[in-house]
């Protein structure tokens, strides 16, 4: 069986994942229990169920919080479990919020929609840190659902998964970014009249990059922190790692380095790249 746990914070896109599941064949479950999830997987396994997809969150009460461990156990029954985490910035939730007009689940008469958006990420701090996460803030829902058809698609992984993502500083910070780095001081293709349309991906801002020492070190630095570092990571049973690059426009200079980086952990780990702002349709920022 392959399983697939969807989790987040209300707003942030749940459903659009479970119904990309169930497009894709998968039996789904929406709103369950956390304590029920063995029970569950073991009834679906005796009835011969090939691919699961279930949806828990805090409509699942008290129980949420035993996630993690039920989690753990839930391994030992099944071979390919994947945990994706569903996140957002409050102002990103709170505007999908006022859209649509619906009530979030924590809401209560003299509660806030902020207050609830702040209680709801707090009760799913140590769920946000066990899965692959993802900051749907700035995604189009075409976007995200690529983005989980990649993950549910990609073969299991033994050891960890090291996914890349370039970002613009200018549209925000990634919240499910485990490191960012901010490249803003490298010289930037940005101001080359012949390179502003073009993007990390592209061969002439390729060269431009190569062609500076600057690029090259910081290059060099990341990789050697990651590599230094991941090992300590795995021993702490993490299994998903995002390395966050950071330029201005998140165009070119993040776009490249994603690329080089992967490149070069290519042998050591599963290795993804997402470059945030190019599938997000935000180009042409300095």
């Amino acid at each position: 069986m392959q399983l697939t746990l969807i989790s987040g914070l209300s707003g942030s896109g749940k459903s659009i994942a479970l119904k990309l599941l169930e497009d894709t064949g998968y039996y789904c479950v929406d709103n369950l229990p956390a304590t029920l999830l063995p029970q569950l997987v073991a009834q679906l396994q005796a009835e011969g169920y090939k691919r699961v997809g279930v949806a828990m969150d805090v409509r699942s009460g008290a129980s949420i919080e035993a996630l993690p461990e039920i989690i753990a156990q839930v391994r030992e029954q099944v071979r390919d479990l994947r945990f994706i985490f569903l996140d957002a910035r409050d102002e990103a939730l709170i505007a999908r919020y006022s859209e649509s007009r619906r009530r979030h689940p924590l809401a209560e008469e003299h509660t806030t929609l902020q207050e609830a958006i702040s209680r709801e990420r707090h009760l799913l701090t140590r769920i946000a840190e066990i899965g692959q996460r993802i900051d749907t803030s700035a995604l189009h829902p075409n976007v995200l659902r690529a983005w989980i058809r990649e993950l549910i698609e990609s073969a299991p992984s033994a050891g960890p998964t090291l996914l890349f993502q370039s970002f613009g500083f200018k549209h925000g910070l990634p919240v499910d970014a485990d490191f960012v780095f901010d490249v803003r001081c490298l010289p930037n293709p940005f101001y080359d009249p012949a390179l502003r349309s073009l993007t990390g991906l592209d061969q002439p801002v390729i060269e431009f990059m190569q062609a500076s020492d600057d690029a090259l070190r910081m290059a060099q630095d990341i990789r050697k922190f990651i590599a230094d570092w991941l090992p300590a990571f795995c021993h702490d049973g993490r299994s998903y790692f995002t390395v966050a690059i950071g330029c201005t426009g998140g165009q070119h200079r993040s776009v490249y380095l994603a690329e080089w980086l992967a490149r070069e952990f290519a042998g050591q780990a599963k290795v993804m790249v997402r470059h945030r702002s190019l599938d997000a349709g935000l180009k042409k920022s300095a």
